[in-house]
């Protein structure tokens, strides 16, 4: 009885009112097959291990001055709630509760739950690890419906409100980085005013909106190149306020625009989001599917052929799939899920080590992975807190309700138990080892014979994809678009798809990777097949290049390929066989004996100058 009242809130307070079951809503997810395997292993790993009465010690005492550790509780709490909200763990929740009770115990008579000395509130991450905290309450009352969770998080939002603010201090001189972590604490704001519905947060999200104007000029800037906004000049520090590229916050600050959009319906909200993000994609994003160097944008996708230090913070790779989904939960746009599936197998599943129990802090497109140091004198850091968000937020990103349809945005073995419209539910089981192949069985169950629509994610990279619906092409297939299925479903329909899982050359300032589907690729010494540093030629025709795809020895999917590996010609020019595997297994055995590259010296022909 407990557990059911615990899914029952669980969706109600996830927004799921009699008017929300009207449009539907997603009741459960399982992923099986490699997916799957990777979620439960952060699960079992990385979540459930953590010492959380650790993270709550930080909140007892308020001596810090500068540091950040009391982000980590609010940080590790969203994903383990998430977590469970996947396997229903009841461990897992005792955990959860514990520790929410731990934090409730923690607040201060004026509210205040943190470890900053008082002189010292409101400077460096203070305000920061405050939206973190308000986070954690948040989604646990989502959860749980726990009214002191709620009431605590009013509370602590009520004291920030009474330092910064209309004739106190700006919030957006506060902290670092122009403002932008403070700022961030509009996404939390917003979901007060959607649960109390106390017109002092929606005025105090109109506040911080508009201090996200003053301070690191997010709205006028929108349009500028994120790494250009704020150039910092000569003498100024990296780590700063002067700083306005820090990748992280900035996608947190206009995810927080999109949710006051949604209370707000102004438009210009949810299109600076937009306009950033498309910058993102075209500046930034490397063939991985992340960025940064030292945690901030620095036009990386022109210059990922070149190492840099601190490339791809685990927390960058996190927050970019989070933007991406709030911005696909809204739009039409498959472009966003493009992006998250590619990074969940590139980027995410690359900076997890094989058992799950450690997630990466940088994981750089060669080399060897950086594992992340304890911070702020707890067993912990940043990237471990956050990584396990990204895993959880898959099963959300691969079903979804949207107008009254069902829609499919990722695909592997799976099931999913959606409500299409009230009175109406629908099991979706897909069938298929996706992709490894471009095959995928999806199978239709409606509690009854009903019309309704289902719409497949049909992959940008997919340039030739077929379905059919029991048998019977469907017409008017496009790749970067949804295919709309409109038609009375009956129990045990199947609609089969087979994506186009060409093999792909990608160049870049005389370097060249191989992409097949939305798998990145890399040699691994593993192999023994020669020096990954060495020089090449990947022979392929007009980009494309025939390779064979199987399951990996010491990898999940391997490609053999032919490559010109001497720099001498005739007569020691004959192609030979190259050995890749998936960007996310290579040396993901965290070993310093081991390397891995994805960008490949081109060898060059002074004839075409290629």
């Amino acid at each position: 009885m407990k557990q059911n009242l615990i899914i029952m809130f669980s969706c109600l307070f996830l927004g799921f009112s009699s008017g929300a079951e009207a449009q539907g809503y997603v009741k459960s997810v399982r992923m099986g097959g490699y997916i799957g395997n990777r979620i439960d292993a952060c699960i079992e790993g990385r979540v459930k291990p953590q010492d959380a009465d650790e993270l709550v010690r930080q909140f007892k005492q308020q001596r810090e001055k500068s540091l950040w550790q009391s982000e980590f509780w609010g940080k590790w709490v969203q994903g383990a709630i998430d977590s469970y909200r996947y396997c229903h763990d009841k461990a897992l929740y005792e955990k959860i509760r514990k520790s929410v009770d731990g934090i409730l115990s923690c607040q201060l008579p004026n509210g205040y739950i943190g470890n900053y000395a008082e002189a010292n509130r409101q400077t460096n991450w203070d305000i920061w690890g405050n939206k973190y905290t308000t986070l954690g309450l948040l989604v646990w009352y989502r959860l749980s419906g726990d009214k002191r969770a709620l009431k605590a998080a009013s509370r602590l939002v009520d004291y920030v409100m009474g330092c910064v603010g209309e004739g106190k201090k700006p919030i957006s001189a506060t902290g670092l980085y122009r403002g932008m972590p403070s700022l961030s604490i509009l996404e939390p704001v917003t979901y007060l005013y959607r649960y109390t519905h106390n017109k002092k947060y929606l005025d105090f999200a109109m506040y911080i909106a508009s201090q996200m104007e003053a301070g690191p000029h997010l709205i006028s800037y929108a349009d500028r190149p994120v790494a250009q906004r704020w150039p910092l000049h000569k003498g100024d520090s990296w780590w700063s306020f002067a700083n306005g590229q820090k990748a992280y916050e900035m996608m947190s600050c206009y995810e927080g625009l999109v949710e006051l959009w949604k209370l707000t319906g102004n438009s210009n909200y949810l299109n600076v989001a937009e306009t950033t993000f498309r910058h993102i994609v075209a500046e930034e994003i490397n063939i991985a599917g992340a960025g940064a160097s030292k945690e901030c944008w620095y036009g990386g996708k022109a210059l990922q052929t070149r190492p840099a230090f601190d490339m791809m913070e685990t927390c960058v790779t996190f927050t970019w799939m989070q933007f991406c989904n709030r911005l696909l939960e809204v739009t039409d746009n498959t472009v966003y899920a493009d992006c998250v599936e590619y990074t969940l197998y590139n980027a995410l599943f690359a900076a997890m080590k094989g058992d799950g129990s450690n997630i990466a802090k940088y994981t750089p497109l060669q080399g060897f992975r950086h594992e992340g140091e304890d911070q702020c004198g707890v067993h912990i850091n940043c990237c471990n807190a956050n990584g396990p968000r990204a895993f959880a937020l898959i099963p959300h990103v691969a079903y979804q309700t949207r107008d009254g349809a069902a829609i499919v945005n990722l695909y592997g073995p799976s099931t999913a138990d959606i409500v299409v419209r009230k009175g109406l539910d629908v099991k979706l089981s897909q069938t298929t080892d996706y992709p490894l192949s471009g095959h995928v069985s999806l199978q239709v169950d409606p509690q009854r014979t009903a019309a309704f629509t289902l719409k497949l994610r049909i992959p940008g990279w997919s340039s030739n994809t077929e379905v059919n619906v029991n048998g019977e092409p469907v017409n008017g297939v496009a790749k970067g678009t949804y295919c709309s299925i409109e038609r009375t479903w009956q129990p045990g329909d199947v609609v089969t798809i087979n994506f186009d899982m060409t093999c792909h050359v990608q160049q870049l300032n005389g370097m060249q990777a191989v992409t097949r589907g939305p798998i990145v690729f890399a040699r691994d010494s593993r192999f023994h097949d020669g020096s990954v540093d060495e020089v090449l030629v990947i022979q392929h025709n007009n980009g494309t290049v025939n390779a064979q795809c199987a399951p990996g020895t010491f990898s999940w999917l391997q490609l053999t390929l032919p490559a010109q590996k001497s720099i001498f010609t005739h007569p020691f020019s004959s192609p030979q066989e190259v050995h890749l595997c998936d960007f996310a297994s290579a040396c993901n055995d965290w070993s310093l004996d081991t390397r891995y590259r994805v960008w490949l010296p081109k060898t060059l022909d002074v004839q075409t100058m290629e």
